[in-house]
């Protein structure tokens, strides 16, 4: 009896060794990730922001804790300053930045997961990709893989074809460069056709709201024709952005029949012919001034 007992105690006790060396192994592994999250902080910063870092990681005991503050908040507003000049130059805002270390080998080699998004004026993004930096010596190597883009491709039928380029060949910059200047043609689209619209309420309508690529205007002598302003902006696969403006008619059959179709096939024509000379906004004002004239005959 005796000893089975001690056979069963014997059985207890090495199954609390083997848990115990389990817990070992959790928490040195566990240590392991807290020093490599100080040094994935710290490796992205320097200077003032630096030694904060160490020292708010239990690194570094020099200073008072103020002065460590202190510095952290100077540096601190230095970058924000810093990121707001960077956005008033680019025009691109960063909500928020994300990153996974997903590989670490010494200081040899460093892979990481990045996941970045924000907005272009109205135009919402978001960035997943792969970061690989190799060191040489005093040499390093970047480059990018798994490289995903996501937008709202309901609003950007033409963006898509470019996008899946940019993903193809995974060029950051590209991809950057061409969003700001689609954003901005898009936005001088935008404050045309919202121009307008306030200017000549009784004529200008905007049926998918001021982010539309049509603007239609309503003839008050003619029920049923209206003239719409079709403004499209395209982007190539190579991330070339172009824009063209025209005019479309809609003209019910029974007044059709009133006019010879050469006439009404030339309101295009003629339209084209005002913007090489007047330009967009000038041509567009003229057709809805003689829209709105029309109008004012009438009444």
């Amino acid at each position: 009896m005796e000893e089975k007992m001690s056979e069963e105690n014997i059985e207890d006790v090495r199954s609390l060794e083997a848990q115990i060396e389990c817990l070992q192994a959790e928490v040195a592994a566990l240590q392991r990730h807290q020093q490599d999250i100080h040094k994935e902080i710290t490796f992205h910063f320097s200077g003032q922001m630096q030694d904060a870092m160490l020292y708010m990681c239990g690194q570094r005991q020099e200073g008072g804790k103020e002065k460590v503050l202190s510095r952290l908040k100077e540096e601190l507003e230095e970058l924000e300053e810093d990121l707001k000049q960077q956005t008033r130059m680019n025009g691109i805002s960063l909500d928020s930045c994300t990153r996974k270390t997903l590989q670490s080998i010494g200081g040899s080699k460093l892979v990481q997961q990045l996941c970045v998004s924000g907005h272009c004026s109205e135009l919402v993004f978001q960035v997943e990709f792969q970061l690989s930096e190799v060191k040489n010596g005093e040499r390093s190597e970047r480059t990018i893989s798994d490289l995903n883009v996501v937008m709202d491709a309901s609003d950007l039928q033409n963006f898509s074809s470019f996008l899946s380029g940019v993903e193809e060949s995974r060029d950051l910059l590209l991809f950057f460069r061409t969003l700001r200047t689609f954003s901005d043609r898009c936005d001088d689209r935008r404050r045309t056709f919202q121009h307008f619209q306030e200017k000549y309420p009784s004529v200008v309508s905007l049926s998918g709201g001021c982010m539309s690529d049509v603007m239609s205007l309503n003839h008050p002598e003619l029920p049923g024709c209206v003239l719409f302003i079709h403004w499209s902006v395209d982007v190539s696969r190579e991330g070339g952005v172009t824009q063209k403006i025209d005019m479309l008619t809609k003209i019910p059959e029974k007044v059709l029949q009133l006019f010879p179709s050469q006439a009404v096939g030339g309101a295009a024509e003629a339209f084209q012919s005002l913007l090489r000379i007047l330009g967009p906004e000038a041509a567009m004002e003229s057709v809805i001034r003689a829209v709105s004239l029309s109008q004012h005959t009438q009444l």
